[in-house]
């Protein structure tokens, strides 16, 4: 069963794997049947809120490996949100001519604050799928700056055309799940946390399994335990590949 992983983050500097040891990471993927790739960058290798120079490296190291390996890699341009609506739309503008297929925002802000405005008006534009960062902030409590399910949903209600993709299942849980429910323009992945029995079951009943999209978060965590949640679970074999494969395949555009 082929595989599209929609989040990676391949490089990862304070981890130790940088430009050099990212080939092996990578090859790993191919060993495991993984056909494609969605690189988010090294979000936070520069802390919650990088300047615009910052924001411009992290990207540029996704468009190296892009370029390292054509044709496996789709990159997603990360965006610092607060630096305000000229730098986002000078670095969106850039990541469009260095062939990137999304934009992936993490923990500058909350998905309901008002710097959200001109990400998703040049996410609507240029038809840009957004990768949303998001937890239950029953267990983490940051919500000024982490975004919780509810607010993932009121960024799908208040942009209805943009295409979204609420990152996390396992950290954000059964009420994750019922939060963005109602919107179709909502995707959600199945990194996060630790596995949990039956929650991608149960995701599944409640989203249909075409809004549900693999995802490891590799290095962070395992492909193989990431692709076990999926091949482990209960579901049966054309919603499994549905998951794994053909749901990003047909978001992505890819042939």
């Amino acid at each position: 069963m082929r595989i599209i992983d929609v989040h990676t983050h391949p490089l990862m500097h304070e981890g130790g794997i940088g430009r050099p040891e990212s080939a092996a990471l990578l090859a790993r993927a191919r060993s495991l049947g993984i056909r494609h790739v969605v690189v988010l960058g090294d979000v936070l290798v520069h802390g919650r809120s990088p300047t615009a120079a910052q924001v411009r490296a992290i990207n540029d190291d996704t468009a190296w490996l892009a370029r390292k390996h054509p044709g496996f890699v789709t990159g997603f341009c990360y965006l610092n949100p607060t630096l305000g609506k000229t730098a986002v739309r000078r670095e969106v503008e850039r990541c469009l001519e260095l062939g990137f297929r999304g934009i992936k925002l993490e923990i500058a802000n909350n998905a309901r604050d008002a710097c959200m405005q001109p990400v998703m008006a040049l996410a609507e534009q240029h038809r840009l799928i957004v990768l949303q960062h998001a937890w239950s902030m029953t267990k983490i409590r940051q919500r000024r700056f982490h975004t919780d399910p509810e607010d993932v949903a009121t960024l799908a209600d208040r942009y209805p055309r943009v295409r979204i993709i609420m990152a996390h299942l396992t950290g954000c849980g059964v009420r994750g799940v019922l939060a963005v429910k109602p919107h179709a323009n909502v995707w959600v992945d199945t990194s996060g946390a630790a596995p949990e029995a039956g929650l991608l079951e149960f995701a599944v009943e409640q989203l249909g399994a075409k809004r549900i999209l693999y995802g490891s978060d590799v290095p962070v965590r395992d492909f193989r335990v990431a692709i076990a949640r999926v091949k482990g679970s209960a579901l049966r074999a054309p919603a499994q590949r549905a998951i794994l494969h053909d749901n990003a395949r047909d978001l992505l555009g890819l042939p």
